[in-house]
């Protein structure tokens, strides 16, 4: 009711809410009623940082503090073909700056990034909490899979906002990132907050108030957090689907990897550097990553840590030892002319048609199947001229794939303008549009 009529809340009454809705002393019915309150009469900062917090201590929070160094984390709101952590991990970790890495599996078009990375025969991200600090040491890093008891109250909370229409608040969206992110256990954090047609956040101004709060957030329970807008108009990089975006995440490290997805690594890995204070500047940490990336010592990483995981690096050196899909087929554009807009969202349905991703918890993912795009928005096409080829290992799979790619293109006869990859930058002081 206090909700309801615009009022705010008390510290206490949200940890009260939180703490008795995850023991199960509060009924879902009611907790809906207040997360409609919330998502008309909206929660100010200290609410949203409270209710972070709140929901972060509702579980175990990871203890990192025997990891040697300032331990910076990395949040992706989402995409697709979104390749990162693959080469952001280990070129970061090249420098010296340690990587403690929570990931997750993927519930959508494509998998997660441990999804990913079990295209290595053998990798794996069971470990002790011990081996993991260990690794980090040693190694400079390790990608662990989120536990469930990682902010508990989020997942509650998250699956009941999605059956009643309160999952587009911005504080709830806010706090449930942040809240898994501060339970991590991370010291300082760089958030990727993506906008456009395969965002979360379609609008660039949502976009950009998100990643404000999220900043406030984090600033605010004492983690120096950063956050950069960008564009996800159209997917990340060529690849999208797990051994096909492995592949393309070790020719980035190679340096011979998508301008885009080199571009958004450097930019994020710069800020990863400046918050864990191995640099001062910008100028001197982008420095310091490509050369990482240009002496091979970002490459050299990604196989320690695949090793180290129980994986076989050796198919960082030879990746046609990944899984690979029956049947390659290439998409021909229809007409001639300039890409003006690709449908990101539409090419993660084509991958998750084509067995990419998972539509349920339970689904099987096959590592092998997706798609490369061969043109991205501004580009000339030809008619006839591959826009794109599937990967996919069943033929009805792979017409039905072909079909969505093809719609998802749109292609013009006037010149089109490539789009602005980096939107944003915002810290705790400014916010900086590009």
């Amino acid at each position: 009711m206090k909700k309801r009529n615009g009022k705010e809340l008390t510290t206490e009454e949200i940890n009260y809410f939180i703490e008795e809705y995850s023991k199960g002393n509060i009924p879902d019915y009611q907790v809906s009623a207040l997360m409609m309150a919330i998502y008309f009469q909206k929660m100010n900062k200290r609410e949203t940082a409270d209710l972070t917090k709140a929901m972060a201590n509702s579980g175990v929070t990871i203890d990192l503090s025997d990891i040697e160094g300032v331990k910076v984390d990395k949040h992706s709101t989402g995409g697709v073909g979104d390749t990162t952590t693959l080469v952001l991990g280990p070129i970061v970790a090249a420098t010296g700056v340690p990587v403690a890495k929570m990931s997750g599996r993927g519930l959508g078009h494509t998998g997660g990034t441990i999804d990913k990375l079990e295209s290595f025969k053998g990798f794996s991200v069971e470990m002790s909490r011990e081996q993991f600090v260990k690794n980090v040491n040693e190694k400079k890093i390790a990608i662990g899979g989120q536990t469930a008891d990682l902010a508990p109250a989020d997942k509650k909370l998250y699956a009941l906002r999605d059956v009643t229409a309160t999952v587009d608040n911005i504080s709830l969206i806010a706090s449930s990132i942040m809240s898994k992110k501060i339970a991590a256990g991370a010291d300082a954090i760089v958030l990727d907050v993506k906008t456009g047609s395969g965002a979360f956040m379609k609008k660039e101004e949502d976009s950009f108030e998100l990643a404000k709060e999220m900043v406030d957030i984090g600033n605010n329970v004492g983690r120096n957090t950063v956050a950069i807008v960008t564009d996800m108009d159209q997917p990340l990089g060529f690849a999208v689907g797990n051994a096909l975006e492995v592949k393309e995440a070790i020719d980035t490290l190679k340096g011979e990897g998508p301008e885009d997805l080199t571009e958004l690594c450097l930019t994020l890995g710069s800020h990863m550097l400046v918050l864990a204070e191995p640099t001062k500047t910008i100028e001197e940490a982008r420095n310091m990553l490509e050369d990482v990336i240009n002496s091979g010592k970002g490459l050299d990483k990604l196989k320690e840590l695949i090793e180290a995981q129980g994986g076989d690096p050796s198919y960082v050196d030879d990746p046609s030892l990944l899984p690979k899909a029956s049947i390659v087929q290439p998409v021909l554009a229809t007409k001639e002319g300039y890409v003006k807009s690709i449908k990101a969202d539409d090419i993660g349905k084509a991958a998750l048609v084509l067995g990419a991703g998972r539509e349920t918890k339970e689904s099987e993912i096959d590592l092998s199947v997706g798609i490369v795009l061969h043109k991205k928005i501004g580009d000339y096409v030809k008619e006839g001229e591959a826009i794109a080829t599937i990967h996919a290992n069943s033929e009805k799979k792979q017409k039905e794939a072909e079909n969505i790619v093809l719609k998802a293109y749109n292609i013009v006869t006037e010149e089109v303008k490539k789009n602005k990859l980096i939107k944003g930058i915002i810290t705790k002081d400014r916010i900086e549009r590009f």
